[in-house]
């Protein structure tokens, strides 16, 4: 076997080792899903199978629908993101420099983490209307406590040996932060950001369901037209993008930046 055959293979067994597993995932909730529409309990019009709801998604793809309502809802949702992240991180980056700041705050921040975002849409409409600042501003309220707490969490977590062992070494300032607390608080911060996507994404669907805005058929606006009308096909297949979604990005972005971390830390098996 060539050298090149002999690499390719590697890669091909490395794909296949982390795509089988969902796969396997994913038969098995369709295989769930059938088995729950063949016991009957509900008429087919009410819960259809995937027989039904997949083809159903293939059309909208099809249509250019789901692109168009992906585009709106991905549009708010790194937005949100973006600003959340932005606004977390400052009060984390805050807290850390007082404990009486972190004392004080940082009870409060958890109970805004524990919130429900739908409960902030009722002050959020009569501050903004039905506006996109509206959903924007739930979005952020709902993911930048996560933020500033798994920073602040992270950064109590830092041995204080490696900071000493750091300073020793003459590191200061900024080189203190870059080379020593930067990547010691790495991993805590990415899981915080995952969660706070998690939040944001939860947030950003209610207020789609709760904020329409005209001529912006977002994903949230589809499930909401589709429950008025009654249309369960529509409905349940406007459900598997949402949820496609946040499986997509969880492998593909929050996944790949652990696994990189993991493999700089000699931790990757």
């Amino acid at each position: 076997m060539s050298d090149e055959g002999k690499r390719t293979k590697p890669l091909l067994l490395r794909a296949w080792q982390g795509t089988w597993p969902k796969l396997l995932a994913i038969v098995i909730a369709l295989a769930s899903w059938q088995a729950v529409v063949s016991l009957g309990s509900w008429p087919p019009w009410v819960l259809p199978g995937p027989s039904e709801v997949l083809p159903r998604l293939f059309r909208e793809v099809q249509s250019g629908a789901v692109l168009e309502s992906l585009a709106i809802t991905m549009r708010r949702a790194l937005v949100g993101f973006a600003l959340a992240v932005v606004v977390g991180s400052a009060i984390g980056m805050l807290l850390t420099t007082s404990k009486l700041l972190r004392d004080a705050c940082l009870s409060l921040l958890t109970g805004l983490q524990t919130m429900p975002s739908v409960a902030w849409f009722p002050l959020a409409i009569l501050l903004f209307q039905l506006s996109e600042a509206s959903i924007l501003s739930v979005v952020i309220l709902g993911a930048a406590p996560s933020v500033a707490v798994a920073l602040v969490s992270s950064f109590e977590h830092v041995p204080p040996l490696w900071i000493r062992a750091g300073r020793s070494l003459g590191a200061r300032g900024w080189s203190l932060y870059r080379h020593i607390i930067i990547p010691a608080i790495l991993p805590g911060f990415v899981a915080g950001l995952k969660q706070a996507w998690a939040f944001a994404w939860r947030s950003l669907m209610a207020g789609e369901l709760l904020v329409i805005i005209g001529h912006q058929p977002s994903l949230g606006v589809r499930l909401q037209y589709a429950r008025e009308f009654s249309d369960a096909q529509g409905l349940l297949a406007w459900m598997l993008v949402v949820l496609l979604i946040g499986i997509s990005i969880e492998a593909l972005v929050f996944a790949k930046i652990e696994a990189t971390l993991r493999e700089r830390r000699g931790l990757s098996r």
